[in-house]
């Protein structure tokens, strides 16, 4: 008799500890479609800063045109951290 209960008790264990590991790993696809987009960053004289929605990166010039080497934020009928 107790073989018997040793035997059952030793198939039963994997079964169930099999079913407890399946429950626990569920993933939800939804969790991946919610995710927000990265935005994006402009290293300007003050410092790298987010982009403000709306604007994009843009190189940034001196007011005779010449290349600063920094990036602005370009919001199309302004600019943001220098000149276009």
């Amino acid at each position: 008799m107790k073989t018997a209960l040793v035997i059952l008790a030793a198939l039963a264990l994997p079964a169930a500890a099999q079913a407890a590991s399946q429950h626990r790993h569920r993933h939800h696809p939804v969790s991946h479609a919610t995710r927000p987009a990265q935005r994006e960053i402009a290293c300007t004289v003050v410092g790298c800063a987010p982009v403000p929605p709306g604007c994009h990166r843009a190189d940034g010039k001196t007011l005779d045109g010449s290349p600063t080497g920094f990036d602005i934020a370009d919001c199309g009928s302004y600019t943001l951290y220098g000149n276009r």
